[in-house]
């Protein structure tokens, strides 16, 4: 029986990645090719890439760096930003990116998210939410790389997202962001309880039992993580990792 899956979640800003703190202040990290390819040989399960740059800059997704992506790796991949058109969807998906990932536009145009499911598959078709509490202490969904209130409830809006055809929800909690403070276990449990389609946890994580955790007690079918899988010491000093097998197995089921 295959464990549950770890997925570390890299950020694009134009063409180099960076990690954040709260959605806020990106430490820059490389060149994202050399980061694949380390990913590569520690036998990552999929990558998740998310360009925080695109949708406010009204960019299309940066389609020639993501080909050169596509090429060097040798695992599942999904991409999230600027994506706004079907023929986006098809350029993404014929380049090799298996989960095409919505956010703000699946707020803006929730249809969007039925067509893609219509064309490729409910497997293909991911929704991101990025989530805080607002000055009234209520979990609310953010878009625009976390710049903008919507008023919407993530669970609401997760269920909302299952309905129109999404296969998978990765709800990533911006207070929790780049703070190496463990899940929001409560709120991701609240969340993926409500769902059939499986949940991806993201914001917090700093050891392996953290992913662990978000599984066991935070009802999520997969852990994803940015900064511990590129930072090491408390000064931060970039340092790309990922457990080993035997790491994982002893902590998720």
């Amino acid at each position: 029986m295959l464990r549950s899956r770890v997925i570390p979640v890299l950020l694009l800003k134009h063409r180099g990645l960076v990690k954040t703190v709260k959605f806020k202040t990106p430490k820059y990290l490389g060149d994202p090719i050399n980061i694949v390819k380390i990913f590569n040989d520690k036998e990552v399960d999929e990558l998740i890439f998310l360009d925080i740059t695109a949708t406010n800059e009204k960019k299309h997704p940066p389609f020639e760096l993501l080909a050169d992506i596509t090429s060097e790796c040798f695992m599942p991949l999904g991409y999230g930003g600027g994506i706004r058109s079907m023929d986006d969807v098809k350029t993404l998906l014929s380049m090799g990116i298996e989960k095409i990932i919505l956010n703000t536009y699946a707020v803006e145009n929730p249809d969007f998210v039925s067509e893609i499911a219509a064309f490729a598959g409910s497997q293909a078709v991911v929704i991101s939410i990025d989530a805080k509490k607002n000055w009234r202490g209520k979990y609310e969904v953010f878009t625009h790389s976390g710049t903008k209130g919507t008023g919407l409830n993530p669970v609401d809006f997760a269920l909302q997202m299952q309905k129109k055809g999404a296969g998978e929800i990765i709800l990533n909690s911006i207070d929790r962001d780049g703070t190496m403070q463990g899940y929001d276990l409560e709120f991701t449990s609240r969340v993926a309880e409500s769902l059939e389609v499986p949940l991806v946890s993201c914001g917090g994580a700093k050891t392996v039992q953290d992913l662990g955790d978000a599984i066991k007690l935070g009802n999520a079918s997969a852990a994803a993580a940015g900064s511990m899988f590129v930072f090491q010491g408390p000064l931060r000093a970039v340092l790309i990792s990922y457990p080993s097998q035997e790491e994982l197995r002893a902590v998720l089921p």
